[in-house]
């Protein structure tokens, strides 16, 4: 009772200091086929109107003054920022170059963004590069969020971007003299589109240009060319080597990323990859020495029907991880020159409960790291007698990351990670099968996490299907005790929600809490049938899925409706709107971030074109039928109780546009009949929630766990005192 008159207070001091702006909605009427449609906030797409900014800063503003109200939220950004200084620094985008130069971005403690730095080995003296806030235009704060070094580390490319928007532009540092060149790469994201590569002679680099640098613009992610770049040259003037205009033989679309690299293994080759929002690509191969050619003689390498997962180049020969025919994928052989994937030779057989996910080759011979359910890892060899070996783990893992250099040398390292674990780095000597500790981050276990557990266990779906479900707590599991549950799901584009040291995840327990990753259909933690499943027709199978995960903890007395919230990230958007819409009864709060809420207005995206390939087209009747069943902003029905909902967005975001955001939480707010706050916030300096900085980074962290535990009756999360008054 003294929690539900503190929130009464609470709510008649919100409506007297602050109130939540309204939009008139403006609809829009559309006909796909034999349905009509009403869009009722088709404004709010044109983001560029000022009473459309307007309303989404009021939005932000109101927003913000809840979550800032609320008590005990800086409290998390403390004990994140407490976390973290026991880490001393953090390193990250770790680069090893041929003759054993280390390039990395290192952030101290006290640092909000990252810098540049580079030694000799392992064990050699660091050096300070480059800072980004050596770098800035009209007063913005600039993020490196890529960086490549040269093959002898001679010099190294660094790209940059502002305001959250990802795509940036590329400066050269000449390493010895620690000095940038006079040329800047615009039109780049390299992050995203495939990274850059350089020549063999290091004369310059291939990297993929984008037109257009607006992502508001209906031209922003069309048109995009693989282009070399010659140091020295003009940046300015491009020369594209694999286009859709220059190329119209290979019946390049306009949203294609054509993505080209020289292999690393073998520098005579070029691979081009015709890139997108698809798990499975049409790919070209050429020579190197065609560069210098006016039109390059791209040759077809394999088709997308041919699901190719993964592959490695050992002299002229290609192996590869294949996923055609098969549930759990295999290793298959053909010859560069002659190259065959209708009749593959396969060397490894598919796995009866592990997924083949990558295949590595160094001087020893191949290696391959496999999953069971997306979270228990296992680390292969098959050798020069055609043997394949199990190379136990130093530590259990449910996650592991390969790096080599080439084909070369035998360097190989080895990153274990776990959910409850810091990330593990290794060097593997294959010679004597021993592994050699070479973290590169310090190791630092938090006393607060020792009662931490992990429980992988299954549930039931609607059909029967198992879902494995990745359930972190602390202490014990009491059915009595109905804990504070965060549900966490994806489950798209073959994505897995594979185990990485989840920090936030621990905090939410040793406050009191249970944290659930789901592992549903539409992911890829069983292989593409797994991905198969949750894909276009049957994309309800991924939210069924979450719902009955939810349904599992409640059955299991872990906690109730009253106290689960539920969490997704942009294609995530789509299971978390539709298991609110489908099953508000389910959950008392919802947390969305940039997500995916209408997918039928997908395609007036920039990237909607791109977004075809997973989920469909409303140019198809039965396509449209599918986008619409996965529609979360068009389920919205009046006179609904909903679950209070934080819906967080960028208005610079590049892959998700910041109007799906913004016409859900319209419409939310407009038809609920609940008490429970709708809060949209909009961050005009951020994106898609990647390249923030740390303060950004905590502080959105908090708003998220502060609301929730706020919604779900924490006691420590409630309005403050002052408020009140």
């Amino acid at each position: 009772m003294k929690y539900i008159i503190t929130f009464l207070i609470f709510c008649n001091h919100i409506l007297f200091s602050q109130t939540q702006p309204v939009i008139k909605p403006t609809p829009s009427t559309d006909q796909y086929f034999e349905r009509k449609i009403i869009d009722e906030y088709r404004n709010i797409e044109n983001v560029k109107d000022s009473s459309v900014i307007d309303w989404m800063k009021g939005q932000n503003n109101y927003a913000n003054f809840i979550l800032q109200s609320i008590s005990n939220r800086q409290y998390l950004i403390d004990k994140l920022g407490e976390m973290d200084s026991k880490n001393e620094y953090s390193i990250s985008y770790l680069q090893i170059t041929d003759n054993d130069k280390y390039f990395y971005l290192k952030r101290q403690v006290k640092e909000n963004t990252p810098k540049l730095y580079v030694r000799n080995g392992f064990n050699g003296k660091e050096e300070l590069l480059f800072t980004s806030s050596e770098y800035k235009k009209n007063n913005k704060e600039y993020v490196i969020n890529y960086i490549k070094p040269n093959y002898d580390g001679s010099k190294i490319v660094v790209a940059l971007t502002e305001g959250g928007k990802e795509i940036g532009e590329m400066i050269i540092i000449d390493v010895e003299k620690k000095n940038i060149l006079p040329y800047t790469i615009t039109h780049c994201w390299p992050s995203d589109g495939g990274g850059i590569s350089w020549l063999p002679d290091n004369s310059g680099f291939i990297y993929l240009y984008y037109p257009i640098m607006d992502n508001k613009s209906d031209l922003f992610l069309k048109n995009m060319a693989a282009v070399v770049y010659k140091i020295g040259d003009d940046p300015e003037q491009i020369h594209p080597i694999l286009s859709r205009k220059d190329y119209l033989e290979l019946n390049l679309k306009e949203e294609d990323f054509p993505i080209v690299s020289i292999n690393k293994n073998n520098q005579n080759y070029l691979i081009a990859k015709i890139g997108g929002a698809a798990n499975f690509s049409d790919t070209y191969y050429a020579y190197s020495s065609e560069l210098n050619s006016k039109h390059i003689n791209w040759k077809p390498l394999y088709k997308k029907e041919d699901k190719v997962v993964d592959y490695t180049l050992v002299k002229d020969d290609l192996y590869y991880v294949g996923a055609k025919g098969t549930k759990n994928n295999f290793v298959a052989h053909t010859s560069l020159k002659s190259p065959n994937f209708s009749q593959p030779q396969i060397i490894i057989n598919e796995m009866k409960d592990e997924v083949i996910g990558a295949v590595y080759s160094t001087k020893d011979g191949l290696f391959i790291a496999t999953t069971k359910n997306g979270v228990e890892a296992k680390f292969y060899f098959y050798n020069s007698q055609k043997k394949l070996q199990e190379i136990i783990l130093p530590i259990s893992a449910g996650n592991v990351n390969l790096t080599t250099k080439s084909n070369s040398y035998s360097d190989l390292w080895v990153t274990c990670s776990g959910w409850n674990s810091p990330d593990r780095r290794y060097r593997y000597n294959v010679s004597e099968n021993k592994f050699v500790p070479e973290n590169i981050n310090s190791i630092v276990e938090f006393a607060d996490f020792k009662d931490v557990k992990v429980l992988e266990t299954t549930a039931k779906s609607h059909d029967g299907k198992d879902i494995p479900l990745s359930i972190i707590y602390n202490k014990e599991l009491n059915p009595k005790e109905k804990l504070p549950l965060l549900v966490l799901g994806y489950g798209a584009y073959s994505n897995s929600y594979s185990p990485f040291y989840a920090r936030i995840a621990l905090l939410w327990a040793i406050k009191g809490g249970i944290v659930a990753y789901t592992h549903v259909r539409g992911g890829g933690e069983k292989g593409e049938e797994w991905h198969l499943g949750g894909f276009k027709k049957t994309k309800p199978n991924s939210w069924k899925d979450f719902i009955s995960c939810i349904e599992f903890m409640h059955e299991k007395g872990y906690s109730n409706p009253s106290k689960t919230a539920i969490w997704g990230i942009s294609a995530g958007g789509i299971i978390v709107g539709r298991t609110m819409t489908e099953r508000p009864d389910l959950i008392k709060a919802v947390i969305v971030a940039a997500g995916t809420l209408n997918t039928v207005r997908g395609e007036a995206s920039p990237n909607g074109a791109n977004s075809v390939k997973e989920f469909g087209t409303v140019k198809d009747k039965d396509e449209f039928g599918y986008l619409y069943e996965m529609d979360s902003y068009l389920h919205i029905k009046k006179g609904v109780k909903y679950p209070a909902t934080l819906i967080t967005t960028g208005y610079n975001d590049p892959r998700v546009p910041v109007w799906m955001s913004a016409k859900f939480a319209a419409k939310l707010i407009a038809d609920n009949t609940s008490k429970n706050p709708i809060l949209l916030k909009v961050d005009f300096d951020g994106g898609h929630g990647r390249d923030n900085t740390k303060k950004k980074a905590y502080e959105e962290i908090a708003d998220i766990f502060a609301f929730a535990l706020w919604q779900l009756g924490h006691p420590d999360y409630q309005p403050k005192e002052s408020v009140n008054k």
